[in-house]
């Protein structure tokens, strides 16, 4: 698709834990003919979506293939370690790897966290994702280290939270196919990036012909409304200007006349 076509709709996916609705607000509001379709999916297929020309584009996590994936980077999540309400970790107010040296860390098979080495010690076993590893965590069987934002999606009454330092982190960005930048692209890249309607970006956008005229002085209403105010200041105002502006002088003023 190029750049001038336009779809009917325009497709957005989405990762768990991003939480789209201001966004999405926003393009109701301002192009409220044009639908949004959007769709949770996971972090792993998000990618294969854009490029299979199933999605218009996609608020993602990092990284991106961008060598065929064009992305804008929104915001860097913390990184938080999810354990029992009640465990020794909660004395903390935040936490580093090697307070997890003696934890099971448990390492779903979704996670989103790009780590040179897990800290802690390993499961038997990897959960299949971030849900299964938290009820594990609310058995009392692990720690779990995800960003917050996925800390909070799976919140349970039983479970609480600390922020891990010196730990990886995630990345979110709006991500669309590169070779497919459309009018509608342009215009989600706007309301993400926080442009007004009024902006370059945005619509409606003044006529360029009407801006050229107005550049130009040729306008034909502020032709009249200059040539008014030229001839209200030509005018004075009866003799009470200042300079050049007011009665003319009389040449002989200030001369000493001959006698009487």
């Amino acid at each position: 698709m190029t750049g001038s076509e336009v779809s009917p709709s325009f497709r957005l996916v989405y990762v768990p834990g991003v939480m789209p609705g201001k966004w999405v607000r926003i393009w109701n509001e301002r192009l409220p003919g044009v639908p949004l379709d959007l769709t949770q999916v996971s972090a792993s297929t998000a990618q294969g979506l854009l490029l299979g020309g199933d999605a218009d584009a996609g608020l993602v996590r990092l990284p991106v293939d961008r060598t065929v994936l064009s992305a804008i980077p929104l915001y860097t999540e913390q990184t938080v370690v999810v354990v029992p309400k009640d465990h020794l970790l909660t004395a903390a107010d935040a936490l580093t790897p090697e307070d997890l040296a003696d934890e099971i860390v448990l390492h779903p098979l979704d996670d989103v966290l790009a780590w040179d080495s897990l800290p802690g010690r390993p499961a038997l076993e990897r959960p299949a994702t971030t849900a299964d590893a938290v009820e594990l965590v609310a058995a009392g069987i692990g720690v779990l280290v995800v960003p917050l934002s996925l800390a909070r999606l799976h919140h349970r009454k039983d479970l609480t939270h600390r922020p891990l330092e010196a730990a990886p982190v995630s990345d979110v960005a709006l991500s669309w196919p590169e070779a497919a930048t459309t009018d509608r692209v342009e215009d989600f890249i706007g309301i993400v990036r926080g442009r007004t309607v009024n902006s370059t970006r945005g619509r409606p956008q003044q006529p360029a012909q009407e801006k050229k005229r107005e550049r130009a002085g040729t306008d034909p209403g502020r032709r009249r409304q200059q040539s008014g105010a030229g001839s209200r200041k030509s005018g004075g105002s009866g003799g009470r200007g200042r300079g050049t502006g007011g009665a003319t002088k009389n040449p002989r003023r200030g001369r000493p006349r001959r006698g009487s």
